[in-house]
């Protein structure tokens, strides 16, 4: 499958979701057509012009120079194409410089981006969520100021959360901004930030947390955008260094220290950490993305290689491809199945995500919210580690060349074995679905889930979708048993991690039946086609 192939596949599963229909029906401006030009052309950008970075820019890396970070050679130029072309901002809303498209064309382009250099599609990533979370949460003035230069790749943003032994836990935050003279000024140190710096773009915000006030805990803690210059000053933002990484060395992690710097409140004060997750569920579904767009590289290579190299069979006639062995066509299929599953369950999330915002009734859209919180700790989660799976499984298939720099799947491996790490670790996935989704809020997502699911497989003749079905109702009566555990939270959160997995393979479940669908019918076509 080439970037113009998963281009294909992915709008015959878009069109195969059922939410895809009802936005269609809503948005009449997204018909097929369109969908299939934009698809076409972002594979036609990825392949041409994001691709052919991706290897020199992970032997290249970035360095530190007069304080300030340099990215790999032709980064720059890239990342404003990207943006030029509209790619970066195409769900960002026209009033503040985007094309306003629904996020699920969005998510259907995003895996071919990651899939052709994944490192740079941090930058952007970041960028396009900071350009939905300034439009929602700041002031007009200050979106309809910052936004537009975001969404044209002038202006670049980051995310900045942790500290220094304060990583995941937010209460623990440091970091503090202070009211003088009218201007807030923060002052502190934080670490994993992506792109923290570059030569990308003529300035670079960055949507931070510190804390104002005396409350401790998360509520004392306040959203601030903080532009890395003022009036062409340097705004009290130093780099201290770049973490040596195991893979993403394209993309420089920085650690960053705050001395005085000047911020824009976002928002109301105190309730920072509420309002970043406008950005912060983007960017779950966006590692979702990366760990797609890396799956679908690997599977890819995999089969072209097990069809290529030939070994053993009869002694007395010619070596057969590796792929007529039954052991190698199962780890191909396993590899290509949990590939396309993962493609269909972004594009589903992005459908409800959509619907959520554009259902006219509001109860439906109430119920659609509460699906969408469900099904996004698990895109997050299992997108994460399908990219690492999928390109160690291809890896395993090729063998000892697999191992080696010839081929790039080591780099896809070491690139994506931090996706399950940020933006929420496989651990804090599971305890948000199951103190969260299942406890706080009474599985009410879990509840449209299971309703979605039935409806949908009661209408396919597949044998696949009985069994889906009984996955299902396992999945319902362990539901059961860990919500009793609400008052015995203990052994709740000891269990949550495979809570967590029961819900995926009962997402897949259902899903694979989708897949199933869609690849018998691509088959049939080509099959006329001949």
């Amino acid at each position: 499958m080439s970037f113009s192939t998963q281009a294909t596949s992915t709008l015959e599963l878009l069109k195969a979701t059922p939410g895809w229909r009802r936005i269609q029906s809503i948005r009449g401006d997204c018909d097929d057509a369109l969908v299939e030009a934009v698809l076409d052309e972002a594979a036609r950008f990825a392949e041409t012009v994001l691709a052919p970075l991706n290897t020199a820019a992970d032997r290249q890396g970035c360095t530190v120079v007069d304080g300030r970070v340099l990215v790999p050679d032709g980064f720059g130029d890239a990342f404003s194409q990207h943006a030029g072309n509209g790619w970066l901002a195409m769900d960002v809303p026209e009033r503040f410089g985007g094309q306003g498209l629904p996020l699920s064309i969005q998510t259907a382009c995003a895996p071919l981006f990651e899939r052709g250099c994944v490192a740079l599609m941090m930058a952007s990533g970041s960028t396009r969520a900071a350009c939905h979370l300034i439009a929602e949460v700041a002031d007009y003035a200050v979106a309809k100021e910052w936004v537009p230069y975001l969404a044209r790749g002038e202006w670049a943003a980051t995310i900045c959360i942790s500290e220094p032994d304060a990583g995941s836990d937010l209460a623990r935050l440091r970091s503090r901004a202070a009211l003088r003279d009218g201007a807030w000024r923060i002052t502190g140190s934080k670490i994993w930030i992506s792109f923290g710096d570059h030569d990308m773009s003529t300035r670079i915000c960055h949507c931070l947390l510190a804390r104002t006030g005396e409350e401790t805990g998360t509520r004392g803690l306040s959203l601030f955008l903080v532009p890395d210059e003022i009036d062409g000053q340097r705004n009290g933002i130093s780099v201290d260094r770049i973490e040596e990484k195991m893979g993403l060395h394209g993309s420089p992690t920085c650690a960053l220290r705050f001395e005085a710097a000047r911020g824009i409140l976002l928002g109301e004060e105190g309730r920072g950490l509420a309002q970043l997750f406008a950005m912060i569920e983007l960017m779950r579904l966006q590692t979702g993305c990366q760990g797609l767009g890396l799956a679908s590289a690997a599977i890819d290579i995999a089969e072209s290689y097990a069809q290529e190299r030939h070994q053993g069979g009869d002694p007395a006639k010619p070596a057969i491809p590796i792929a007529h062995h039954p052991d190698v066509r199962r780890q191909l299929e396993e590899a290509r199945l949990r590939t396309e599953t993962l493609r269909a369950a972004t594009l589903e999330l992005a459908t409800v995500m959509d619907l959520a915002r554009l259902e006219p009734d509001e109860n439906l859209r109430d119920d659609l919210q509460a699906l969408s919180r469900w099904l996004l700790p698990l895109v997050k989660n299992f997108g994460a580690d399908a990219g690492f799976t999928v390109s160690n499984q291809a890896i395993q298939i090729l063998g000892g060349a697999g191992y080696t720099r010839e081929w790039p799947l080591e780099q896809y491996l070491r690139d994506a074995r931090v996706m399950t790490i940020y933006e929420g670790t496989t651990g804090m996935q599971a305890i948000d679905l199951l103190t969260r989704r299942l406890w706080r809020e009474g599985g009410k997502g879990l509840d449209v889930f299971l309703k979605r699911a039935r409806e949908d497989l009661a209408n396919c003749p597949a044998a696949t979708a009985r069994a889906a079905e009984a996955t299902l109702n396992a999945f319902e009566a362990e539901s059961q048993r860990m919500a009793a555990l609400a008052d015995q939270p203990e052994a709740g959160l000891w269990q949550a991690n495979a809570y967590l997995n029961a819900a995926w393979d009962a997402f897949a479940a259902w899903l694979a039946v989708r897949v199933e669908a869609v690849s018998a019918l691509q088959q049939s076509t080509a099959g006329e086609a001949a």
